[in-house]
């Protein structure tokens, strides 16, 4: 007989193997559908998941990592400045969408910004 701690245990992790999976199994969402929902994520992540600086590169993420951290931010288990409520906004499977679409993009590194002079006019 199992007692309450351990169907919670169990159950999340049957639930996130259910989430693993389903990042790694093809969805019927349309391909562009999932482009255009990770575009949303651009102005922060950079183009395709490649972050400019400042925030976290989600190009080749692991996708099983990411599922995780997006249910944390979602669930409130994983603390955040403004990713809970963006999370808060996706299902279940566009999660997974996402994270197989960020998975697949290749890593770039952001090229070096050119020094600039902060003196100002002259």
């Amino acid at each position: 007989m199992c007692d309450g701690g351990s169907m919670k245990s169990l159950f999340s992790s049957v639930f996130f193997i259910y989430l693993a999976c389903a990042g790694l199994c093809a969805h019927a969402q349309d391909p562009q559908a999932i482009r255009t929902l990770a575009a949303s994520c651009a102005a922060c992540h950079g183009p395709a998941g490649n972050s400019l600086g400042g925030t976290a590169t989600l190009a080749a993420l692991n996708q099983a990592y990411f599922i995780q951290r997006m249910q944390g931010f979602k669930d409130g288990s994983v603390s955040a400045t403004v990713m809970h409520h963006h999370a808060k906004g996706l299902t279940t499977e566009e999660i997974a969408d996402l994270a197989a679409y960020f998975a697949q993009q290749p890593r770039q590194t952001p090229p070096a910004l050119p020094k600039q002079s902060f003196l100002g006019r002259q």
